[in-house]
């Protein structure tokens, strides 16, 4: 975290999460999933299902503080979201998925290939045992494919890459899917497709 993204941006709860965060962040990924801090009540955030954190009803203009908040982002058993700190727990609304896979990059074919993707807060993934993909459809019957980031945190791919993961489905044994990874990922029965 460099000075400038330390400044204080005059809101108590974002100055005090940022503060008691600074030296984890100087360590490498925040444990989140050892923390058991108290739970001290909701607070006015809220992940825009587009990828934007919003604070007080503003978006949080700063990436890094953005990519900070990321990092301490944990999902309860009960599916509330929540920003931990060794010290505390703060509640948060999330409109759809946390993050959004925002670059795609594939090679290879059949059981070798390989399918990474970028979030919106620099998260690289690769499509694997740990993360895989998954395939749900909106009211309109659109479809809306995530992928496993960490700890039951996915990301919903832009409209764009979903052209592009689509363009890699194949049919195999009665669904249409994508193999990566090692695995085929199921989008939906082919007759339905």
């Amino acid at each position: 975290m460099t000075d400038s993204d330390a400044a204080p941006s005059g809101d108590p709860t974002i100055d005090r999460l940022s503060a008691s965060l600074g030296d984890v962040a100087r360590r490498g990924a925040p444990p989140v999933e050892r923390w058991n801090p108290p739970f001290c009540g909701d607070i006015d955030m809220r992940i825009a299902a587009d990828g934007t954190w919003f604070h007080d009803g503003g978006p949080i203009r700063r990436p890094a503080l953005v990519k900070l908040f990321a990092s301490i982002l944990r999902r309860e058993a009960d599916g509330r979201f929540v920003l931990v700190t060794p010290v505390e727990s703060v509640g948060i609304t999330v409109e759809d998925a946390p993050f959004v896979a925002v670059e795609m990059d594939a090679e290879g074919t059949g059981p070798a290939r390989r399918i990474a993707f970028r979030t919106n807060v620099d998260d690289l993934v690769s499509v694997d045992a740990e993360h895989g993909l998954r395939f749900e459809q909106d009211a309109a019957g659109g479809l809306r494919p995530y992928v496993h980031v960490r700890r039951d945190l996915w990301a919903l791919l832009t409209r764009a890459l979903t052209y592009d993961l689509l363009s890699l489905a194949e049919e195999r044994e009665g669904w249409l899917g994508v193999e990566a990874g090692g695995r085929f990922h199921r989008i939906a029965p082919a007759e339905s497709a």
